[in-house]
């Protein structure tokens, strides 16, 4: 069960967090830029990446590299993504891509035999508004996906609010199939590998969520440079499992709020994700 190897991780280290590696290149010290080439600047992507896993490898459980970050450099991107996720795997880290993805039934395989036989990575997380055979051919043993259900985003509100005639609100609805998708992989710990993305923007739908699925693991991104704080994503835990929190900014900019140079990142980096860990560790 993939779930259950990312709840071992957090119980190793003793901290419910991912990093997120969401680089842009205005993040990075410009002497790392050889250029302005794709692949110039996909090759310093890939060493501030490296500098980051060096500097977190035995802090966090895992990183989630997001695509569009790469993909916005072409193919020398996606390679910089792949090589991310390979060095990362190597580190001993778990690997959540996200990339969001789903189509119907026949793309929907395509993109998960590449996520998650090609690329190997132990997680993606996927938006399931087409229905379950737009999932399906993500439920691949050994792997986790996560579910868009509430979503950190101030629009968020304008579908997944939604009163549906059943009395539920769209994102219950969503949260309830998730539930469904999962009931045939829940490991040890207690939670299944169809997991969900809940943001940490809407502490008490998080706090609800919780209770109305008690075997749903949560990706819980907009903490730190979203708004988010610990006592918002207190309640996406139980007994002290449950979710992992995001940050990603956060972490990769953490220079900056530390008012150190550039070229600092890797060692900002680190103290910012001690920092994170621990201020959420002392809230569940």
């Amino acid at each position: 069960m993939s779930t259950n190897i990312l709840i071992d991780k957090i119980l190793e280290k003793k901290n419910p967090t991912v990093a997120g590696l969401d680089p842009l290149c205005d993040y990075l010290p410009q002497s790392m830029i050889a250029g302005d080439s794709p692949a110039e600047k996909a090759d310093a992507i890939f060493r501030f990446n490296k500098d980051l896993i060096d500097a977190l490898y035995d802090i966090v459980p895992a990183v989630k590299p997001q695509l569009a970050y790469y993909e916005i450099l072409g193919h020398e991107g996606y390679k910089a993504f792949c090589k991310t996720v390979d060095y990362a795997k190597s580190k001993g880290l778990y690997v959540i891509a996200d990339g969001k993805r789903n189509d119907i039934g026949s793309t929907a395989s395509a993109y998960s035999k590449g996520f998650f036989g090609i690329i190997d990575s132990d997680a993606l997380t996927v938006n399931a508004y087409l229905g379950f055979d737009g999932v399906e051919p993500f439920l691949v043993d050994g792997k986790a996906i996560y579910i868009l259900v509430k979503t950190s985003n101030k629009g968020s509100g304008e579908l997944q609010d939604l009163v549906l005639e059943n009395g539920k609100k769209v994102y219950e609805h969503m949260g309830d199939l998730v539930s469904a998708w999962g009931e045939k992989s829940i490991g040890s710990h207690g939670y299944s590998d169809v997991g969900a993305v809940v943001g940490a923007t809407y502490p008490a739908m998080l706090t609800e969520l919780r209770e109305r699925l008690p075997h749903t693991f949560f990706l819980v991104p907009g903490y730190g440079a979203q708004g988010g704080g610990a006592k918002d994503v207190v309640g996406a835990f139980k007994n002290g499992i449950g979710a992992v929190i995001n940050s990603s900014r956060g972490i990769m900019c953490a220079y900056k709020a530390q008012g150190l140079p550039a070229e600092k990142f890797a060692e900002a980096a680190r103290i910012e994700a001690i920092r994170m860990r621990d201020e959420i560790m002392s809230e569940i």
